[in-house]
C-alpha cells in the first residue's frame, strides 16, 4: 500500500487518465503498478456457465470514501452487470440522506447505494428493498425504476389489474420526471432508442423528496455547493440489534439473555432508574391500542426526568418525548452557550416543552412547544429543527414564492449545522427543566453562562401556577369547626319547617289562586 500511494485515485482524476488513452487500450488488463486503472478478471457467467470478463475500478469518492466499481459481461450470451463495493469498514454508525429535487438539474446528482441501502420516495409512496450497489445518478435510478417494474407489467395486467394500476400510475409518475413521453404513445415492441437526458426536457417538472437509508454508512448522496446546500442533508442514528443480526456484525445468539421479567404497569415511578413502565393507551393516528413505555433517568449535575416513547405496531406511528420527573422549580433558567467547534455538537440537551430556542445570528427563534419535549445532543437537536422547517416547507410549496429567502435561511442554518463558523445558542425555560451539558463538570463552563431568573405573573398565569396551591390545601378541602357551626345555625331547624309547612296553601287554596 505504502508503494502504490494512488491505489484508490480520485474517480475525477481517474475518467481523465482514462479518456488520454487511445480506445484499444482503456480496457485492457492492467496491474496495480501500471497507469492504467482499470483491472480486468475472467469470471465465470452465472447465466450460460461460460468465462466472462468482470473490470474492477478501485477509486475515491470526494467526501466519501473508496469504492470498488466492478463491471461484468459475458460476450457468449450478453449478458451484463454492474455493482459497486465499499472499499473501507462498516462505520459505526448508520446514515440516511435526503435530498429535495426542486428542479430537473438536481436529476444528475450522483449517488452510491450500497447492497445494504434502503431508497424511498415518499410523494408515490415507493420503498426499493436492500439489492446490488449501484453508482449512478438520480436521474439513473428513476430510469433503473423505470425499468424493472415495466418488465411484468403486461402480465399483471391480466392477473391483477389492481397491481397494475398502482404500478402504472408510478411508472406514469417516473416517466414524466425524466421527461419521456407517454408509454400509450409508443409502440411497446419497437426499438428504444437512447433518451436524452432529463435536465434537457421542457415538461413540467414536479418536486420530490428521495432518502437514502443506510444501516452500515456506505451510501452517499451527492451535494452541490458545499455540505451547507439546502437541499441536502445527512443524519447519522445508532443501529439497533437486529440490524446489527442482519449485517452480520452480532450473531443472533450473541447476546440473548434469559427471558426479562413482566414489566410494571402504571405506578411506582420512584423506583429503580432501571425499570421500565408499560401504560396501555390508544394510537392517536389510527385509534389502535398502543403501548407508552415511560422510563426513569438520572441527568447528573440535573435532575430526574422521565423519557416516554410511543410505538404503534399498526399504522407505524412513532412519538418520543421528555417531561420532568421532578418538582416545579421557583425560578426560570436561561442557558446560553456560545458554540466554536463540532466538539460542541456532542454536548447532551434537553429541551423541555415549556422551553424555548433561539440562535440570533441566523435569526432562529423557536417558541416554547415547539418540537415537544427532547433528549439528545446539540446536533441532534439541530437536525430535527433543519428537517422539519425543510420538509413542511419544501414539501408544502411555501417557499417557492419567496425570491429565495427560505431557501438562503436553510443555508444559514446547515452553516451553523457544520459550524462554519461560532454561533450563540440560547434556551430559556420559565420552568428551569431544560438541560445543557457541561463539559468542565462540576467545574464552570467558560463558554456557557446560566441565568436564573423569577418568572413574572404572565409567565406564571400562562403556565397555570397562580391558581396552583400545593401547601396547606387541606384547610381549602375540609371545612373547620366553626364554618360546620355556623352552617348549623343558618340551616332551619325543625319547629321553623313545621310553621313553614302549616303556613303553606292547601291544594284546593293553590286551585283557586291559579283559576283567578
Amino acid at each position: 500500500m505504502s508503494s502504490n500511494p494512488e491505489l484508490f485515485p480520485a474517480i475525477g482524476s481517474v475518467a481523465e487518465q482514462t479518456q488520454k488513452l487511445p480506445v484499444e487500450q482503456q480496457t485492457v488488463e492492467v496491474t496495480l503498478d501500471e497507469e492504467r486503472p482499470v483491472q480486468e478478471i475472467e469470471s465465470l457467467c452465472m447465466r450460460c456457465e461460460e468465462q466472462g470478463v468482470t473490470r474492477l475500478l478501485l477509486t475515491t469518492i470526494p467526501y466519501f470514501r473508496e469504492v470498488i466499481v466492478m463491471s461484468f459481461r459475458c460476450e457468449h450470451c450478453g449478458f451484463s452487470n454492474n455493482e459497486v463495493q465499499s472499499a473501507g469498514t462498516i462505520r459505526p454508525e448508520g446514515v440516511v440522506y435526503t435530498v429535495r429535487i426542486l428542479a430537473r438539474d438536481d436529476l444528475n446528482r450522483q449517488i452510491v447505494k450500497s447492497n445494504t441501502c434502503t431508497v424511498s420516495i415518499p410523494e408515490i409512496e415507493l420503498t426499493i428493498p436492500p439489492g446490488r450497489g449501484q453508482l449512478t445518478t438520480i436521474e439513473g435510478l428513476i430510469r433503473d425504476i423505470i425499468t424493472d417494474l415495466s418488465a411484468d407489467q403486461v402480465l399483471r395486467r391480466v392477473e391483477n389489474p389492481a397491481a397494475y394500476e398502482k404500478i402504472e400510475s408510478i411508472l406514469q409518475w417516473c416517466r414524466e420526471v425524466v421527461g419521456d413521453g407517454d408509454a400509450d404513445d409508443a409502440d411497446e415492441n419497437a426499438a428504444v432508442d437512447t433518451p436524452k437526458k432529463a435536465s434537457e426536457s421542457d415538461r413540467p417538472f414536479k418536486p420530490f423528496t428521495i432518502r437514502l437509508d443506510d444501516p452500515t454508512g456506505n451510501s452517499f448522496a451527492e451535494f452541490v455547493g458545499g455540505m451547507s446546500d439546502p437541499k441536502w442533508n445527512m443524519r447519522t442514528y445508532h443501529r439497533t440489534r437486529e440490524q446489527n443480526v442482519e449485517l452480520g456484525l452480532v450473531a443472533p445468539d450473541e447476546s440473548a439473555a434469559e427471558p426479562p421479567e413482566e414489566e410494571p404497569i402504571g405506578g411506582g415511578l420512584e423506583g429503580e432508574n432501571e425499570e421500565i413502565f408499560n401504560f396501555p393507551g390508544t394510537c392517536s393516528s389510527c385509534g389502535h391500542p398502543c403501548n407508552t413505555l415511560i422510563k426513569k433517568v438520572n441527568i447528573p449535575y440535573f435532575k430526574d426526568i422521565l423519557i416516554m416513547s410511543t410505538n404503534c405496531e399498526h399504522c407505524g406511528y412513532r412519538d418520543n418525548e421528555v417531561k420532568s420527573g421532578s418538582a416545579i422549580s421557583p425560578q426560570g433558567k436561561r442557558i446560553t452557550l456560545k458554540v466554536e467547534d463540532r466538539e460542541d455538537l456532542s454536548r447532551d440537551i434537553l429541551k423541555s416543552e415549556s422551553c424555548g430556542l433561539s440562535i440570533p445570528e441566523i435569526e432562529l427563534v423557536l417558541q416554547a412547544g415547539t418540537l415537544g419535549g427532547r433528549f439528545t445532543t446539540l446536533e441532534g437537536i439541530l437536525d430535527q429543527v433543519y428537517e422539519e422547517l425543510a420538509e413542511k416547507v419544501f414539501a408544502s410549496g411555501d417557499a417557492a414564492g419567496d425570491n429565495g429567502a427560505f431557501e438562503n435561511f436553510l443555508k444559514k442554518l446547515k452553516a451553523v449545522k457544520n459550524v462554519e463558523h461560532p454561533f450563540t445558542l440560547i434556551l430559556d425555560d420559565p420552568l428551569a427543566n431544560s438541560y445543557l451539558q457541561n463539559l468542565y463538570a462540576p467545574d464552570p463552563d467558560p463558554n456557557m453562562t446560566i441565568e436564573l431568573y423569577d418568572r413574572t405573573w404572565e409567565q406564571n398565569e400562562e403556565l397555570g401556577l397562580n391558581d396552583m396551591k400545593v401547601e396547606n390545601y387541606e384547610e381549602d378541602a375540609q371545612p373547620t369547626a366553626k364554618d360546620a357551626e355556623g352552617a348549623a345555625k343558618d340551616a332551619p331547624s325543625s319547629k321553623d319547617a313545621e310553621g313553614a309547612a302549616k303556613n303553606a296553601p292547601s291544594s284546593k287554596e293553590a286551585a283557586t289562586v291559579a283559576s283567578s
